[in-house]
């Protein structure tokens, strides 16, 4: 499985956010069509049906997802190819279609892939065990993203003729390594499984029963939808608005995987020992202040500002996403009964997916809206000797997605805590624990405890009442704590 993962992990750096977005901008792809390219990973998650369907048809998670993975990276090879070969074909419609395709059978393979993983995997050691492999992942991932931003950029100076050359071979390799990737995948071994035989659509609208999942199905469908809005345009908001070479975006890419690598592992030690809902409910907060941040980046002209600024967003988002990517597939993996973990996981992929990917869609709408509107918050001091201005905030195009996404994301934080899990830890004992754990103590009590009641601060401000951690203390002095 770590194999599949470091073979798949050439393969997506290779096709990555960064590098497709550079290729598309070069290409003359507008916000909307940049939104599209967005979307595509996750609308073909509402075919995932097709999944359930083959899976029952032929009982073997394997073949189905070792197969679907072969079908699926080979139009990344044919697209490379025909990008090179044949410059006449070279489109951003042709770009849209054969990534359509990938996506589409990458979906259908993932989907069996997860439920295999489900039964491969022991629920005791589902975090720490996903945590080692993303960390092999993301370490190659750093590695080759700088290596490949050093010869983009390399080939941009120097041969600027041949800089969309460079990213069609990319494109070719990518696919053959993706496929190097399904043949590792297929030397796994596959638990036995028996699915229920039952009507199709019957199995899909159980999971929708199920309160609980339900439940969960909301809070993680109004989180993508907020992210998407926002995060798909981080790229190309520094590429146009403040112009960074393809060498610092990786390099600040590569800050964000590397602060992620360092602390996925205990991020998956955390989700297993307290609940991968705890783990959501310090993490999602702290990447709201990271998106907020994007705000106000550009504000002042100094260079070294912006990249200062830019780097620590990069470097709390890592640590942040880390642990919600992580605790998001693993409290979906563990709310699914295990005989009927593909369609509990079909029904999360299909339902997330419409709103994962209409909200780039909706981003890239919304960016051209906001392209000729302008929002500036000056503060100006006037004195003897001084007249100065201080930048306070200037929202223009893509800053307006990252201020809407960024209240919507708060907002959906309150729906997590009607998510029950099996095994939840009270979120007070985990801030004590992890209280004491920290060296120094570090005055913890902002780094930790106020991310985790966040959400519940504000409303306790609105409404005028006394502060959830205030009420604990009382509680804590009560008990003789």
């Amino acid at each position: 499985m770590i194999g599949d993962g470091l073979a798949s992990e050439v393969m997506t750096t290779l096709t990555g956010s960064v590098f497709l977005t550079a290729m598309a901008l070069l290409m003359g792809a507008n916000n909307l069509e940049i939104g599209v390219l967005a979307a595509l990973p996750t609308v073909t998650n509402m075919f995932q049906l097709a999944s359930i369907w083959l899976v029952r048809r032929y009982n073997n998670r394997r073949a189905v997802s070792v197969i679907c993975s072969f079908i699926a990276r080979i139009p990344l090879a044919l697209l490379g190819a025909l990008l090179l070969l044949f410059p006449a074909t070279r489109s951003m419609n042709l770009l849209i279609v054969f990534l359509f395709f990938y996506n589409l059978f990458a979906s259908l393979a993932g989907l069996s892939w997860n439920a295999w993983m489900k039964d491969l995997v022991p629920d005791n050691i589902l975090g720490a065990y996903f945590s080692r492999r993303s960390s092999y992942t993301q370490t190659l991932n750093a590695c080759l993203s700088i290596v490949l931003a050093v010869v983009v950029d390399f080939v941009k100076s120097r041969y600027p003729q041949y800089e969309l050359t460079t990213y069609y071979t990319m494109f070719l390799v990518a696919g053959i390594a993706g496929i190097i990737g399904a043949f590792i995948l297929s030397k796994a071994p596959e638990p036995q499984s028996v699915m229920v035989k039952e009507n199709i659509f019957k199995l899909f609208l159980r999971p929708l029963k199920d309160s609980n999942f339900r439940r969960l199905l909301v809070f993680n469908s109004a989180w993508v939808f907020a992210l998407n809005i926002a995060t798909p345009f981080f790229t190309v908001f520094m590429m146009k608005t403040l112009g960074l070479p393809i060498l610092y975006i990786i390099g600040l890419g590569i800050l964000s995987q590397l602060a992620g690598i360092f602390t996925v592992q205990t991020w998956g030690k955390s989700s297993d020992k307290y609940s991968n809902k705890t783990v959501i409910a310090i993490c999602g907060p702290l990447y709201i202040l990271c998106i907020i941040a994007w705000c106000f980046a550009g504000i002042y002209t100094n260079f070294i500002s912006n990249l200062l600024l830019l780097a620590a967003i990069h470097i709390v988002t890592g640590i942040s996403t880390a642990g919600i990517n992580l605790a998001l597939i693993n409290i979906g993996l563990k709310l699914a009964p295990r005989e009927q973990s593909i369609v509990y996981l079909s029904a999360k992929n299909i339902i997330t997916a419409v709103f994962s990917s209409i909200a780039p869609v909706i981003g890239g709408l919304l960016a051209d809206y906001f392209n000729k509107r302008h929002l500036i918050l000056d503060a100006r001091w006037t004195g003897p000797r001084v007249d100065k201005v201080f930048h306070l905030l200037s929202l223009h195009e893509w800053n307006f997605l990252f201020l809407i996404g960024a209240l919507l994301a708060l907002v959906s934080m309150e729906l997590l805590r009607q998510v029950k899990e099996t095994g939840e830890v009270e979120k007070n004992v985990v801030v004590r624990i992890m209280r004491s754990s920290i060296k120094n103590n570090l005055k913890d009590y902002f780094l930790i405890g106020n991310l985790i009641d966040l959400h519940e601060n504000l409303k306790a401000v609105i409404k005028g009442r006394k502060r959830p951690r205030e009420e604990a203390a009382k509680g804590e002095k009560v008990n003789g704590e």
